[in-house]
């Protein structure tokens, strides 16, 4: 039985969320199985979703968000109604995390909860601990806390992506 381990992508740069589905993509071609749990994302009907339904049954995703809008652009009844939502979403990772239901789960924006003072980093930490020893798990957000360094295993910073179209 392998380790399993905690990695981060992270960064003010597009392309986090992309990079753990491929991460994800990759481990399914290892028949490997891939939950994704995402934050911040808003509801289930935005496009993007779509897309990613696709990849069903083999990649479940999951988001538990109920609001179209972003979490700092709803009003305060609005932002405490998705505080609960989003409790939801984080009881379902710890499910998750403590009874290996997957190879491999990625917590989508989950470090942007932080940054909205949604969870505190010692939530982030204690959720953590659940995760059984095989699993892996990939945490995507803007801003890295220091305080979570000593449980992740990597870290992929990115800082911007820039696409040259001229050639």
């Amino acid at each position: 039985m392998n380790k399993g381990t905690i990695q981060v992508i992270c960064g003010k740069g597009k392309g986090k969320t992309t990079a753990a589905l491929g991460m994800g993509i990759e481990a399914l071609s290892k028949n490997r199985t891939v939950i994704m749990i995402q934050f911040l994302k808003g509801c289930p009907g935005k496009g993007s979703l779509d897309i990613l339904k696709r990849l069903e049954p083999e990649m479940k995703i999951f988001r538990f968000e109920k609001s179209d809008g972003l979490f700092e652009d709803l009003s305060k009844e609005q932002q405490e109604e998705e505080r609960m939502n989003i409790r939801n979403g984080l009881n379902f990772a710890k499910k998750v995390l403590s009874t290996g239901e997957c190879d491999i789960l990625i917590l989508d924006e989950i470090l942007g909860l932080l940054d909205q003072k949604i969870v505190e980093a010692e939530e982030l930490i204690r959720l953590l601990q659940f995760k059984v020893e095989e699993m892996d798990v990939i945490l995507t957000g803007k801003v890295f806390s220091k305080e979570i360094e000593p449980y992740v295993d990597n870290i992929l910073e990115i800082d911007h992506l820039k696409v040259d179209n001229t050639k």
